[in-house]
């Protein structure tokens, strides 16, 4: 271990940059899909306003950070959405990016582009209409098939299609799916079901669990190229049959967090060092409000960073 350090990026103790920075803008959604864990955030009743983005994001970014992704809930759900990215990029951010359901994404694709937005993650699991009704509770399926082939078209590269592969539900649409994705210019990514406590039932993961491993030896035999993305987790990139899928693991593991280069922000403003811990947040709002300047508030992130310890390690698997 080392001491955290300031050079073109942080480093934390355990020598991992500091790359980019996850902030969830509100916990609302406008689909009710099972297997969701909120990106390990309980829920909130606070949304942060566009200028304290713009302020939390220009700190971020004098202390190295280099990537910002939006997140939710939905964050198209809020109006405030293009304003929101706007101000990012007026911070000086190349590389901006939004995870979203694409139920909205045909209404705010182009504008999402102008404003400054650079590549999109649409999470979409089925082509089979009652299968999205079953997943989701609610029929927006042509509406995001709609918003995946718009964003394309706008101009914002990559568009990933993030599909949850859940055994006997849509396991069968894999490749149905990466066709879908390789026709309209986008890039497949697989996702291995996570197990958490918010399914609806307590056998749900043993139940629907996909294991990626069988697909990925495949993947490995039938490819052109195979890439491996050493600041995601050492995330395999499959290059075949004129397109490209990535195959997301579940993240509890030593790989993911030996790995891991992301800080994340709750809705409610508050430095979440680790995806899977809600005991050591650090309140960010409450100092800006309070009239922290930048350099204090950069003391704020420091903080932050010095709780950043792997959640998962060898000695506790």
């Amino acid at each position: 271990m080392t001491d955290i350090r300031i050079a073109e990026k942080v480093i934390d103790k355990f020598e991992r940059p500091l790359i980019s920075l996850r902030i969830s803008i509100t916990n609302r959604c406008n689909v009710k899909c099972f297997y969701c864990h909120h990106d390990g955030i309980k829920p909130q009743n606070y949304e942060m306003t566009p200028n304290e983005i713009e302020k939390i994001v220009r700190v971020a970014k004098e202390i190295g950070i280099e990537k910002i992704r939006l997140s939710g809930g939905e964050p198209l759900i809020r109006d405030d959405i293009i304003e929101i990215v706007s101000k990012i990029s007026s911070v000086g951010f190349h590389d901006i990016s939004l995870t979203t359901n694409g139920v909205l994404l045909g209404k705010y694709a182009e504008n999402l582009y102008k404003a400054g937005l650079t590549r999109i993650n649409v999470s979409f699991d089925t082509l089979n209409s009652e299968t999205y009704k079953f997943i989701t509770k609610r029929d927006y399926m042509e509406d995001t098939m709609e918003g995946i082939e718009k964003a394309v078209k706008a101009g914002l590269n990559p568009v990933k299609v993030n599909m949850v592969v859940m055994k006997g539900i849509n396991d069968n649409e894999i490749w149905d799916m990466f066709t879908f994705c390789k026709d309209v210019g986008a890039i497949l990514q697989l996702i291995e079901l996570l197990k958490t406590e918010n399914c609806e039932e307590s056998d749900f993961f043993d139940e629907y669990h996909y294991d990626m491993g069988g697909l990925e030896d495949h993947l490995s035999k039938i490819s052109n190229r195979v890439k491996t993305r050493k600041f995601m987790q050492d995330r395999k990139k499959y290059f075949v049959k004129g397109g490209e899928i990535e195959i997301v693991r579940p993240m509890d593991n030593t790989e993911f967090c030996k790995n891991c280069t992301r800080l994340r922000i709750t809705p409610d403003g508050k430095i979440k060092p680790c995806l899977l811990r809600n005991d050591n947040l650090i309140d960010l709002i409450e100092p800006m409000r309070s009239g922290f300047s930048d350099e204090e508030l950069k003391k704020v992130f420091l903080k932050a960073i010095k709780n950043r310890e792997p959640y998962f390690t060898d000695a506790s698997c």
